[in-house]
């Protein structure tokens, strides 16, 4: 087993590489804001001449991504949100020929929670449904706000909160009859 404390460079990524082609469990870090930013700037790393080498090198070596983000908690302390990448056929075709639309890897873990994947959005909206987090914490550190928002609405109606501020909303009937309408 080898630990890379960060992958930094190309260098480092390399010697990595090589590491986990000949067996060895690598555990290293690399800051970015997801998995799937994680796998474009390993890419982004090298030569565009060597970028199709890398992309096989790396559908073949890589069998986990795990990302966190530490949301502030209700009543202090901060939380932790994850998001998780195991490798399927998908994976390795998405990394080898590009993120296409339909075809990202956010989409690819959102698909693939029953088999263990899970995108920060879900991660998200658990902790906000157990009480950790507010919604407010919840949309900002959204990947996708508009989709953490129909969540969190969900969440809220389960719960028999409003979702909505909108009230008292009725037919303007005048505009009825003026316009023949109704």
């Amino acid at each position: 087993m080898i630990l890379v404390g960060e992958m930094r460079d190309r260098e480092t990524v390399e010697i990595g590489l090589s590491a986990a082609e000949t067996g060895h469990l690598l555990l290293t870090t690399l800051h970015t804001v997801d998995a799937g930013q994680t796998v474009n700037r390993i890419v982004g790393m090298f030569e565009q001449e060597d970028e199709r080498q890398i992309r096989i090198r790396l559908a073949d070596s890589i069998r986990w991504i795990a990302c966190q983000r530490l949301l502030p908690k209700i009543g202090g302390a901060r939380v932790a949100a994850f998001e998780i990448l195991c490798t399927n056929l998908r994976v390795k075709d998405s990394i080898l020929h590009g993120e296409a639309e339909g075809k990202t890897f956010y989409d690819i873990i959102e698909a693939g929670q029953p088999f263990g994947m899970m995108t920060f959005d879900q991660s998200i909206t658990e902790l906000y449904q157990k009480g950790l987090i507010t919604e407010e914490t919840a949309i900002s550190y959204a990947s996708r706000k508009a989709a953490v928002g129909r969540a969190v609405d969900a969440v809220k109606s389960a719960r028999g909160e409003k979702t909505t501020s909108i009230e008292d909303l009725s037919i303007d009937q005048e505009y009825a009859k003026k316009y023949g309408k109704m």
